[in-house]
């Protein structure tokens, strides 16, 4: 592992996952995503992951011209790099998501390393009074699908993406076997280190949440790609700050955000993006941990510079 000299944090601060019903505080229209960015940036983050949502429903949309309304406005506000999903919402197919992509060109985006049952179902029964009606249906029918991301789809995005626009990857591997997909595509030089390789916890199908499995990962991102890549942890729900500093003490970079959990402790929801970011800051600087800049991040993990980008 490249071991970074400073911590990098990623806020994903809106996702495809949670639906309006579960927190009032999730950012739905382009303002609320805008204002919820550029907090993150402010208390530390220098990486924000985006999708866009219904501004009406608050839906996972992948139309480009919702985030092309909030892309160039968190840039006019923030120097943080802006990283675009490729992953978009359930049952999107993967024109659709590659439109925002297409239309920002920007220094990263995201990409899923293998199709997987990418379960919700569990969430619905904890919800009674559904603020739209499209939510528990959304979330009901992961129990009958899949995630698609094929050898040839990853391979589609990383020639129309990564070589066409010079974009960078954050790789989101949710078990052992996306690392070696990973390698794969590493080992037929489609693409060049550094990789910034995002490991995944606690989602039901991909690996569990236990600290073992997150020494596991590493284990096997070690011996796959020794110092050719840049550590991520991304932990769901209640596992977000405890695997996070774990992983940032062995040299990790960190993600946190409303995306991947709505608290900010105990039974207590985010109240914004800022917060989760602001508590995960205050750990790491206790252990005497330095947050990377927005520029320490694009030297890091060797973007194109955010004057590069289409927005």
């Amino acid at each position: 592992m490249k071991k970074s000299p400073k911590v990098v944090i990623t806020c994903a601060v809106t996702g495809s996952i949670h639906t309006p019903t579960m927190s009032p505080y999730l950012p739905i229209t382009p303002s609320e995503i805008v204002d919820a960015a550029v907090g993150a940036a402010e208390a530390g983050a220098s990486v924000i992951h985006l999708h866009a949502r219904d501004p009406e429903t608050g839906k996972p949309t992948p139309d480009p011209r919702l985030f092309m309304d909030f892309l160039p406005r968190i840039k006019q506000q923030t120097n943080a790099v802006m990283n675009i999903s490729t992953g978009g919402g359930l049952k999107m197919t993967l024109d659709e998501r590659l439109e925002a992509a297409h239309a920002a060109k920007p220094e990263l985006c995201s990409l899923n390393m293998g199709s997987m049952n990418f379960a919700l179902h569990h969430i619905a029964p904890k919800y009674t009074d559904w603020k739209y009606d499209w939510e528990k249906g959304y979330l009901e029918d992961t129990k009958k699908g899949i995630v698609s991301n094929t050898f040839e789809q990853i391979e589609r995005i990383i020639l129309e993406v990564g070589q066409a626009y010079g974009t960078k990857f954050e790789f989101e591997c949710y078990d052992v076997s996306h690392l070696y997909t990973l390698a794969h595509f590493l080992d037929r030089k489609l693409l060049k280190p550094p990789l910034f390789v995002q490991t995944i916890f606690g989602l039901l199908g991909g690996i569990g949440s236990d600290p073992e499995d997150m020494m596991h990962m590493r284990r096997t991102a070690e011996r796959l790609f020794g110092d050719d890549y840049l550590w991520s942890i991304l932990a769901a729900g209640k596992h977000q700050m405890n695997l996070c500093t774990m992983g940032a003490i062995m040299g990790g970079n960190v993600r946190v955000g409303l995306e991947d959990s709505l608290y900010v402790g105990k039974g207590a929801l985010a109240k914004s993006n800022a917060e989760q970011v602001a508590k995960i800051k205050r750990i790491l600087g206790e252990l005497s941990l330095e947050i990377a800049t927005p520029e320490e991040a694009r030297q890091l993990l060797d973007l194109k510079g955010g004057n590069e980008v289409g927005f």
